[in-house]
C-alpha cells in the first residue's frame, strides 16, 4: 500500500518530536515535511534538534536530512504532504489563522492544539467517544468554503485521562450528575524546557493557567450529538476540577468522585469494573495501527495505577484505572491515569488521523 504523506508543523518541539518518534515506521503514514519557526527554517531536522532531542530513541534516518520549512509559509508544504499534523507553539489567534490557511488550500490539519477546540464547527475528537463528530467535517467545508481541507482536534491531554471510563459507563445506562476532578500533571505537559526545576523538584504547584477550565467544558463538546450539520454540546454533569504540576515526568494522574443521576439504580462496584473492562469501539472494531487492544485498563492493586508503572500500558494508548470504592460524599471514586504524551499529544493525535484515513478523510 503506497502511504499517505504527512507534514509535521512544530516538529522541533516535544510534541513535534513525538511525532517523528512514533510515525517512524507506521504503516499508514509517512513523514515527507517538517516545519517549525523561522529560526529553525532551512536547517536539516537533525540539525534543528541537536542537543534537544528528547526522545529516546535516535533520530528516524528517513527525517534527519529533511530541510526545516517555515511553518507560516503554507506555499511550502503544497505538493509535499497530503495533511499535516499540528503541534506549533504560538498563542491562540495565530494559531487559529494558521491552521485555518493550511485547510484553506487543501491540506486537512489534524491537530494538538487548543486554538480550535471549541470552534463550533471543529470536530474535538476522541475515537473511542465521538466518532459520529467527524460529519462535522463535511458542514466545516460549507461554511468556510474549503475544497479539500478541515481542521479536526483532539481534546486536552487531561481531559482524555478521564473522560473513557465516564462515557463508557454513561453508555451503560448510568447517567452521571456531578463530578469532582483533582488532577495530578506531569511535567511534559507543559513541553521543553518546560516548569523550571526550582519550582517542581521537591514541590507541587497548584496551578496551571487555562487547565481547570478545559477539564471542566471540553467534555460538553465530546460528549455533545451532531445533527443538520450542528453541534449540541452535552452540558448534564457539572465538573469541578482542581489542577496540579507534579514532579513527575510523563503520565497524567486524576482522582475522579462522581454522583449518578439516579442514586436509587446505581451500579455496584462489580458491573463497573466490568463495562471498563469490556468497553471497546470503532477503533478496536477497526483495528487501526495506534489504537490499543483495550481502551480502559482496570488494576486491582490497592496502590495502582502509578506513573512510572502504567503510563507505557498498550503502547502507551490505554487508560488505566483503579482504586475504585465508593464516596462519602458522592458515589464512587477513582484513579485514572494515561500517558500525557503519547495519547494525550501525539499518539492520539496519530489515532485520529488513522480514523480519518479509515474513513475516506485522507
Amino acid at each position: 500500500m503506497e502511504k499517505i504523506r504527512c507534514g509535521v508543523l512544530g516538529a522541533t518541539g516535544m510534541v513535534g518530536q513525538n511525532y517523528i518518534r512514533l510515525l517512524e515506521n507506521h504503516p499508514w503514514f509517512e513523514v515527507t515535511y517538517v516545519a517549525a519557526s523561522p529560526n529553525s527554517a532551512g536547517k536539516k531536522y537533525s540539525d534543528a534538534v541537536k542537543g534537544r532531542w528528547q526522545m529516546n530513541t535516535k533520530i528516524p534516518a528517513k527525517v534527519a536530512n529533511i530541510v526545516v520549512e517555515d511553518a507560516n509559509l503554507v506555499s511550502k508544504a503544497i505538493g509535499k504532504c497530503d495533511f499535516v499534523f499540528s503541534a506549533v507553539e504560538l498563542d491562540k489567534t495565530a494559531t487559529a489563522a494558521l491552521e485555518e490557511s493550511y485547510a484553506k488550500n487543501d491540506i486537512p490539519v489534524v491537530s494538538n492544539c487548543s486554538a480550535h477546540r471549541m470552534t463550533a464547527d471543529v470536530p474535538m475528537l476522541i475515537p473511542e467517544i465521538n466518532e459520529s463528530h467527524l460529519k462535522m467535517i463535511d458542514a466545516q467545508r460549507k461554511n468556510r468554503g474549503w475544497k479539500k481541507g478541515f481542521i479536526v482536534v483532539k481534546s486536552n491531554c487531561t481531559t482524555q485521562t478521564y473522560i473513557a471510563p465516564i462515557y463508557a459507563l454513561e453508555k451503560a445506562g448510568h447517567k452521571i450528575k456531578t463530578m469532582f476532578l483533582t488532577t495530578m500533571q506531569a511535567s511534559s505537559g507543559a513541553g521543553y524546557p518546560g516548569v523550571a526545576s526550582l519550582d517542581l523538584i521537591d514541590n507541587i504547584v497548584p496551578f496551571i493557567g487555562g487547565e481547570e477550565e478545559k477539564c471542566e467544558t471540553e467534555p460538553a463538546k465530546i460528549l455533545g450529538k451532531v445533527a443538520d450539520g450542528k453541534l449540541t454540546q452535552d452540558s448534564s454533569i457539572k465538573i469541578s476540577a482542581h489542577c496540579n504540576r507534579v514532579p513527575v515526568v510523563d503520565g497524567h494522574t486524576v482522582c475522579v468522585s462522581l454522583e449518578f443521576e439516579n442514586k436509587n439504580k446505581k451500579p455496584s462496584k462489580e458491573e463497573i469494573i466490568k463495562i471498563w473492562r469490556e468497553f471497546s469501539a470503532v477503533p478496536q472494531e477497526l483495528n487501526l495501527p495506534m489504537a490499543p487492544k483495550h481502551p480502559i485498563y482496570y488494576t486491582e492493586e490497592d496502590n495502582r495505577p502509578q506513573p512510572r508503572k502504567d503510563r507505557d500500558t498498550d503502547k502507551g494508548m490505554a487508560i488505566t484505572v483503579g482504586r475504585l470504592r465508593e464516596c462519602k460524599v458522592f458515589d464512587y471514586r477513582f484513579v485514572s491515569l494515561s500517558h500525557n504524551t503519547v495519547r494525550g499529544a501525539a499518539g492520539g493525535g496519530i489515532l485520529n488521523a488513522e480514523l480519518l484515513k479509515a474513513k475516506g478523510y485522507l
